[in-house]
């Protein structure tokens, strides 16, 4: 969401198209968005772990828009190191699963309509 709005600031500013970054970004925010949103439907956070959630998402969008602000080829490393942090994630929640560690839930209405 942060590079959206700062591609989309960048084009503006010196009146150019942004090669379609901006729709790119846009489209990965709505994507991590529903990983969220799957998340809360399965774990079913309690309002303090929600409130925990909250904090920390604005706490790292405040750092992570000066950071995409002033070194944005960082600010896309970290969102590269994000991610394969996320897969090592998935991969270890797929073994538990599988172990029988945790249990297999069906996916929730939300993920199915998004993800098909």
């Amino acid at each position: 969401m942060v590079g959206g709005l700062l591609q989309h600031l960048k084009a503006i500013w010196h009146i150019r198209e942004d090669q379609g970054w901006i729709k790119e970004l846009l489209e990965e925010a709505d994507n991590e968005r529903m990983h969220s949103m799957t998340f809360i439907h399965i774990a079913e956070p309690s309002r303090m772990e929600r409130m925990l959630i909250m904090i920390g998402q604005a706490i790292f969008c405040n750092f992570y828009f000066f950071l995409y602000l002033f070194a944005p080829r960082t600010a896309r490393r970290v969102v590269a190191y994000l991610e394969e942090e996320a897969v090592v994630s998935y991969k270890q929640c797929l073994e538990e699963v599988d172990s029988g560690r945790v249990e297999n839930v069906p996916a929730p209405e939300i993920a199915i309509e998004y993800w098909n």
